[in-house]
């Protein structure tokens, strides 16, 4: 594994960076308390090529490798996390599972459009029962000659309001468990399909969270991804991948710690000189700095091997894992070298604190990592 960065992926750091700080930043407070979605971002985004960075350019990609994703991740994350998901959701679970999964022809209708940020797609998993096991999921989606009669609830859907396309998980063959699952992609506007209202959440509040309603939705059969039945494996493999994509978001708010720490630790001033001057502040700095970069070269390393064509499930969960607790450690000591200042919304830290939590629980929650994890060691 080569630790530095190649000069394209040194470019990508450059724009993300750019971009993050001259479009995100101004207004991320506000976009926070009052959730509001940022579609302008989303807009520029999709011009600058991050919403398809992995994508072959023959269906509308940048064609990037994953530590380029990875470092665009970070730098988007280290604003504003809420857009960050945005990104990650349309790039790892839905455009990464229609080139690696779907036939030519659907790669042609919805992936050129989501690659290219035309359209905004979103992935529907998880249901009001069906959480951490994604086998005890009940939509039903039933043949009817030429289509499929879909049936059911989805929730806490990433972009399930703004979503054009939704990657849905469907039962197909009942009573089977995992192998009954399929997977389909639904398009936005097809009768007896709503999205509910946004969720109120702790954190990344601009980007929108909500249920999804199927009341028999006649999905074409031609828009069932891969066979009949293959729909957990495609869930499964697809969540690795997008384990890098939160474990990318966690360093970035993880980082943005660090760094608004370090700024404030130099600038407050108590007995006479600046907390920096403390050892008690300067052991906080210290275990932050240690930690985060362990948490980076654990999620370069997962996004490389994910590159190499290598299995990642154990190193993408090891990555997430680590990364997402690393990022709620450094948030909550910001706040408390902060002070009473971290605690109030203007300064902006206290919104990292919230933020962080949630890469803990999505996408896998910390406990799910640590089975898959000691599973590959105890087979």
């Amino acid at each position: 594994m080569n630790f530095t960065l190649t000069e394209e992926q040194q470019l990508i750091q450059k724009t993300a960076r750019e971009f993050a700080l001259e479009e995100l930043a101004p207004g991320v407070i506000e976009r926070d308390d009052k959730k509001i979605w940022p579609r302008e971002a989303v807009t520029k985004m999709a011009e600058l090529g991050f919403m398809g960075m992995m994508v072959d350019p023959q269906w509308g990609g940048s064609g990037m490798d994953s530590v380029a994703y990875s470092i665009a991740m970070e730098e988007i994350a280290r604003v504003d996390a809420s857009t960050a998901v945005i990104m990650s959701v349309n790039n790892s679970l839905v455009c990464h599972l229609l080139e690696h999964n779907a036939n030519d022809d659907i790669k042609g209708k919805y992936l050129t459009k989501l690659a290219s940020g035309e359209c905004l797609g979103a992935y529907s998993l998880s249901e009001p029962h069906a959480g951490s096991d994604p086998a005890g999921i009940k939509c039903l989606a039933k043949k009817d000659g030429d289509h499929y009669i879909m049936n059911g609830i989805k929730n806490w859907v990433t972009n399930g309001i703004n979503a054009d396309y939704v990657i849905v998980f469907a039962v197909t063959t009942p009573n089977i468990g995992h192998k009954g699952i399929s997977c389909f992609i639904v398009e936005k506007g097809w009768e007896g399909f709503e999205a509910g209202k946004p969720e109120n959440k702790l954190g990344i509040r601009a980007s929108d969270t909500s249920e999804l309603y199927f009341d028999n939705v006649r999905v074409p059969k031609e828009n069932l991804i891969g066979e009949e039945g293959s729909g957990f494996r495609i869930a499964m493999a697809t969540l690795d991948g997008g384990r890098i994509g939160i474990a990318s978001q966690a360093l970035g708010i993880a980082q943005a710690a660090l760094d608004a720490a370090t700024a404030y630790a130099k600038e407050r001033i108590q007995f006479g000189k600046p907390i920096a001057a403390f050892e008690g502040i300067q052991f906080k700095i210290a275990d932050m700095a240690t930690e985060i970069e362990a948490a980076r070269l654990l999620v370069r390393q997962a996004a490389f091997l994910k590159d190499q064509g290598v299995p990642i499930g154990p190193r993408a969960s090891m990555a997430k894992v680590f990364a997402s607790e690393v990022a709620s450690r450094a948030a909550n000591q910001c706040v408390q070298i902060h002070g009473g200042y971290g605690y109030i919304k203007e300064t902006g830290v206290e919104r990292l604190m919230r933020d962080a939590k949630i890469t803990q629980i999505y996408e896998g929650t910390s406990e799910i990592q640590r089975i898959v994890i000691s599973r590959h060691f105890l087979k």
